[in-house]
């Protein structure tokens, strides 16, 4: 029976990113944002159970990606998606300002490309190369919540947005070394990156609400530059 316990939690990931998906396309974006804090939480103790119960397995992996391509990918791109249906479309054709937010879906594709590299590449135990899956979807639901009444009366935002879409799909895939917050051990002096940023998120958090993801996605990536070339 407990063999099952690891993929039952992988399920329920999924089924959060099918509703997170389906309200992000209503624009509800809110319980989106909801929905993806529950799928990444659900996706945090899946891997946490098969390691305490000792038993991880192939069809989890697999499984696991699975749910990630909708919880992390489908349902940022349906975000975003919605947000460029509410901007502004500044453009005389009106066939291209219907076929313009479809773009968004370049988020999803590349998302999955990123989990596929991931699933590949064995540098990646302890640090991460491109921006993960969770993040980016943390933040694209994040801002939809802080700003999409801007977004909405801005004549800029549909520009914004669509570079938003390039760089993140660009990130999800760069080979640009992110620290995990994985500890190997509690120590201050090993973990003083790792205890600074969850001390300034936790701060963020409390300030901001979920939205405070829009904030801390951004200030992850900078860190993450930063301490590679302090590394250098």
């Amino acid at each position: 029976m407990k063999k099952h316990i690891p993929n039952t939690i992988t399920c329920c990931n999924l089924v959060c990113g099918c509703i997170a998906t389906q309200y992000a396309l209503q624009g509800n974006f809110s319980v989106a944002l909801t929905f993806i804090i529950l799928g990444a939480t659900f996706d945090f103790f899946d891997g946490f159970a098969a390691r305490l119960l000792h038993v991880s397995s192939a069809i989890g992996k697999e499984l696991d990606s699975l749910a990630d391509c909708i919880t992390f990918g489908l349902a940022p791109a349906s975000v975003v998606y919605s947000l460029m249906k509410l901007a502004p479309m500044p453009i005389a054709s009106d066939l291209l300002a219907e076929l313009l937010p479809y773009t968004a879906f370049i988020i999803a594709a590349f998302s999955a490309l990123r989990l596929a590299k991931f699933n590949l590449d064995e540098r990646q135990s302890t640090t991460f190369f491109g921006l993960p899956t969770p993040a980016n979807a943390l933040f694209w639901s994040a801002l939809a919540v802080g700003a999409s009444q801007w977004i909405a009366n801005s004549s800029w935002s549909i520009y914004l947005l669509l570079l938003g879409t390039v760089c993140s799909a660009a990130i999800l895939v760069a080979d640009i070394p992110m620290f995990a917050l994985k500890f190997k051990n509690y120590s201050l002096a090993d973990n003083k990156l790792r205890y600074g940023f969850i001390v300034v998120s936790a701060i963020s958090l409390a300030l901001l609400g979920w939205t405070g993801f829009a904030a801390i996605i951004p200030l992850y990536i900078l860190t993450s530059l930063v301490a590679n070339q302090c590394t250098k």
